[in-house]
């Protein structure tokens, strides 16, 4: 694949990783939106695994 798509991919999945970070700093963080956070950050790196 082309390094434009890696590229994106990996900014997605630092994006995701921010956004599961800063839902944990909350004082009440959504368990269930971090559990879906992290099954789409764990696609994304299989993703990325497999270019």
């Amino acid at each position: 694949m082309d390094s434009g798509h890696s590229s994106a991919l990996t900014a997605k999945h630092a994006g995701i990783e921010a956004r599961i970070a800063d839902e944990i700093r909350r004082p009440a963080p959504d368990s269930t939106l971090v559990a879906r956070l992290k099954k789409q950050k764990l696609r994304v790196k299989e993703t990325l695994s497999r270019i």
